[in-house]
């Protein structure tokens, strides 16, 4: 009997401990210039409260050791994450995003169509030259965009829940599939183009469906990269610092492969 009351005993302190020590991931969502709604002393707070073991940056590794060497970024994320890092040295620090992200695009002729692109849209929309369809779908896609807009000039709670995700959701797939429509149709993004690094050239039309499918590719690798850092220091609490366009995706991706070992919280939770 004393044998089994002390079994019991080991048993539910076990659990008890593992269930203290379970990986939380906060995915904080960020407007990356410093407005007088956030900036670094507001998300410095924000970290204060959390106090994390790891802190991750959306860059890849050039980019985080520009992050680390240079002393003039402006940014909110690496101005908060450096300060927190003066009083909590042993804080690690990783990129966590698509390795080689800006030569992968530009190689590729991604960018600057992108842009170049929304250009020319805007240009034929206001020249009244769109179909009542495409018309629509761009005045849509403005308008979802200005919705983030005021939202984001409010206090990072309400850029960081599920109702905004849902809406910077919807943009991204306006953005990244239902322009398409618009480029797919009209002879303007075919004709035009620009000359990637190699000499080839690509049309405005190509290199913007390359960036829509690098949507998908970046997010999906990006969680995975966070994924795999989580597996390899289990037991920690993570702070990932993101856009927060990206945040539902990264939720959304983090979810599927979650094998129980991580909880996603917001950083308002208790």
């Amino acid at each position: 009997m004393k044998q089994l009351h002390i079994l019991i005993l080991f048993l539910v302190s076990t659990i008890s401990f593992s269930q203290e020590k379970k990986t939380e991931i906060f995915i904080i969502g960020n407007i990356h210039d410093s407005v007088a709604n956030y900036n670094p002393k507001i998300l410095l707070t924000i970290l204060e409260n959390i106090k994390p073991d790891i802190i991750l940056h959306e860059v890849d590794s050039e980019g985080m050791r520009e992050y680390e060497t240079d002393a003039n970024f402006k940014g909110n994320e690496i101005r908060a994450s450096n300060l927190y890092l003066k009083k909590n040295s042993k804080t690690l620090r990783f990129p966590f995003d698509f390795e080689g992200r800006n030569k992968y695009r530009r190689d590729r002729g991604m960018v600057p169509t992108d842009n170049l692109t929304i250009k020319l849209i805007d240009s034929l929309y206001n020249a009244k030259k769109l179909t009542k369809e495409q018309i629509k779908i761009y005045e849509t896609f403005n308008n979802i965009t200005g919705d983030l807009m005021k939202i984001a000039e409010s206090s990072p709670e309400n850029f960081n829940n599920k109702k905004t995700d849902s809406i910077a959701e919807l943009r991204q797939n306006f953005q990244y599939q239902q322009l398409l429509k618009i480029t797919n149709e009209r002879p303007e993004f075919s004709k035009n183009y620009i000359v990637k690094p190699n000499k080839e050239n690509i049309s405005y039309k190509d290199g913007f469906k390359l960036m829509s499918d690098f949507w998908d590719l970046r997010n999906k690798t990006m969680a995975k990269n966070i994924y795999d850092i989580s597996e390899k220091y289990p037991n920690k609490k993570i702070v990932v610092l993101t856009g927060f366009l990206h945040r539902y995706y990264l939720i959304k991706e983090l979810r599927k492969l979650n094998n129980g070992s991580y909880t996603i919280k917001e950083f308002y939770e208790p």
